[in-house]
């Protein structure tokens, strides 16, 4: 996994910081409490510094590979990503009698909106998933997110996975909105 300068300028903090922090508790110069006050604080604030969005380049999108999976090109290779905190009907799982008619239609959704098109990328805490896949949020060019999009329209529904659960409370408010104006796939109770 790659890091990026922020994060790699937040571990050398830490990494400092809990050295001179180990030897003042060590020396006796710093008390066990003055040391838990100092990592709470500093939690708090690293966890609302995150909640603002750190959006990434513009990436061509190759090809959609099912509505929630799709195929860019990214730092010069080709990698797939697949979208945080959505889930969207399968229309190509190895098994077959998983895939519907409600997945094409998510798929062919999808498409229209940002296949051979660049989009953005923000990435939440784990940026790989245990396939290798990216796993983000991803911007189409007017800045709209497409997994909010998909939840309003009622074509995903929440999949949320720790730790990537920065937009949690707003992605279950978006699809219980879209559950009560019975849009997309929500007026067929397919979900």
């Amino acid at each position: 996994m790659k890091l990026t300068k922020k994060q790699k300028k937040q571990i050398i903090k830490y990494g400092v910081t809990g050295v001179v922090l180990a030897v003042g508790l060590v020396t006796g110069s710093i008390k066990k409490e003055e040391i838990l006050n100092i990592f709470q604080n500093d939690i708090v604030v690293q966890t609302s510094l995150n909640k603002e969005a750190e959006i990434e380049g513009k990436y061509l999108i190759l090809e959609v590979v099912d509505g929630d999976t799709y195929k860019i090109r990214y730092n010069g290779e080709e990698k797939k990503v697949r979208l945080i905190g959505v889930d969207t009907p399968e229309s190509v799982h190895p098994d077959k009698a998983k895939n519907s008619n409600y997945g094409k239609t998510a798929s062919n959704y999808v498409k229209e909106l940002i296949e051979n098109k660049y989009v953005s990328l923000e990435f939440d805490v784990s940026q790989t998933d245990k396939y290798g896949r990216l796993l983000a949020y991803i911007y189409l060019e007017n800045s709209e997110m497409l997994n909010e999009k998909l939840l309003k329209e009622g074509y995903a529904q929440i999949a949320t996975y720790a730790p990537n659960v920065k937009y949690v409370d707003k992605f279950t408010a978006l699809q219980e909105e879209a559950r009560n104006k019975k849009q997309g796939f929500w007026k067929e109770d397919v979900f």
